[in-house]
């Protein structure tokens, strides 16, 4: 689509088509906020939690299966007039396949997810993700871009509702299994284990980390007491998209041996290494129990530290290097200014931002960003991706809403040449 066809459908009257999204009311508020603005919305439901959310006069349900729906998309898509489709994440089995035929066909895709800044941040992006993210990668189209970009105000605006969260994602994956005999062939989209194995190890996980979260503060102030420098390995979900799609490992399994590896042959000897758990994750796979043996195999058991919980910002804030597959913390560590080795794809491996070493070399010499590059990127970074607010706040039309809705229908003029030159 060229550049004035896209200024001209911004302003003309499109048709949004929602796929799955949070589970929570959002979407459907979007939608809600787009027909006031004289736009035509439609939602489309897999299962019974997506129905959950959003089950209006707007909203059909798709019960074909898997193999089908693509065919079923594309001519739905041209029988509706479709211009946009807006999905959360672009990985999940149905979306990969809409994303295809969108794109065949002429129709906008709008990804979102949770913020690449974190705390009061979404993420939107035309196109896709991460990986797919169409932010370039070279320093100097970075600062072309954001040479007269405004400062980035980081001072909060916005709450999350953990509970909400928690709630919504409780409610729509058991809808989607107590009541799949309305969507019989619907398969799960995404590689989260199953909700009668996930949901109880989550709330059992949930608790073991409470119980050690004094422990793990404490481990860490002997660590500070101790004066010797350590490298940070910030854990991520096993059957998280990031790893799934966007890196070279089958799983948080195979990362963790090559880190261990790696550093025990080339990290300097007065060198700690420090792994985190994410604070998510459901405790099916005992990290600490093969972090230890391989430690022990290596011989670098006296100088690897597992931590089930603790402060993640206070770590990397003193550690002389981060390593991530692509975790968000890693854009996090950037801009405390520590160097991060990064083993997978994302938005922010960007060569002179993170460290483009060997993981090898990275332990010798670890290059943290220059500041002023850095903040270029971020500047561009928000401009182009970051929406402020947040998918579980308050429903009653908040701000997070609106900013959702008009940066649908009122993309900047970066944009287009940023999927341009993608």
């Amino acid at each position: 689509m060229s550049k004035l066809a896209w200024n001209q459908s911004a302003k003309a009257s499109r048709h949004f088509v929602f796929l799955q999204g949070m589970p929570s009311a959002f979407f459907r508020l979007v939608g809600d906020a787009l027909e006031k603005s004289s736009h035509r919305v439609s939602r489309i439901n897999f299962c019974a939690g997506d129905w959950l959310f959003w089950h209006d006069r707007r909203a059909l349900s798709y019960r074909g299966t898997l193999a089908d729906w693509p065919n079923f998309f594309g001519q739905w898509l041209h029988d509706a007039h479709a211009t946009d489709v807006v999905l959360l994440g672009e990985q999940r089995k149905y979306h990969r396949e809409a994303v295809q035929v969108a794109k065949a066909a002429g129709v906008r895709v709008w990804a979102t997810d949770f913020g690449y800044l974190r705390p009061d941040w979404i993420t939107l992006e035309a196109n896709g993700l991460g990986g797919n993210s169409t932010m370039p990668r070279d320093l100097a189209e970075i600062e072309r871009l954001a040479a007269n970009l405004p400062p980035v105000d980081f001072q909060r605006k916005y709450h999350d509702s953990s509970w909400r969260m928690s709630l919504g994602d409780l409610a729509a994956s058991f809808a989607t299994v107590f009541f799949s005999v309305f969507y019989p062939r619907y398969q799960q989209s995404d590689a989260r284990p199953h909700p009668l194995i996930y949901f109880p190890a989550m709330g059992l996980s949930l608790l073991v980390k409470a119980w050690q979260q004094k422990p793990a503060l404490r481990l860490f102030a002997h660590i500070n007491r101790r004066g010797r420098a350590y490298f940070v390995f910030p854990l991520q979900l096993n059957h998280d998209f990031q790893i799934q799609a966007y890196s070279p490992f089958a799983g948080m399994g195979d990362a963790i041996s090559l880190v261990l590896a790696s550093f025990a042959r080339h990290a300097p000897i007065e060198c700690d290494l420090l792994i985190k758990s994410h604070p998510w994750d459901p405790g099916l796979h005992n990290w600490n129990k093969q972090i230890q043996k391989e430690a022990r195999q290596l011989g670098i058991a006296e100088r690897v530290f597992y931590f089930n919980g603790g402060d993640l910002n206070a770590m990397m804030r003193k550690a002389r290097g981060v390593v991530t597959v692509n975790s968000t913390s890693g854009l996090q560590a950037l801009q405390m200014g520590r160097a991060v080795k990064v083993l997978g794809a994302c938005v922010y491996d960007v060569p002179e931002l993170v460290d483009t070493q060997s993981l090898d070399d990275f332990w010798q010499n670890p290059t943290p960003p220059d500041a002023t590059q850095l903040a270029d990127f971020i500047r561009l970074l928000v401009q182009q991706t970051q929406i402020r607010g947040v998918f579980f706040g308050r429903a009653d039309g908040s701000p997070s809403v609106i900013n959702f809705a008009q940066r649908l229908t009122e993309p900047s003029h970066l944009t287009q040449e940023l999927i341009n030159h993608a």
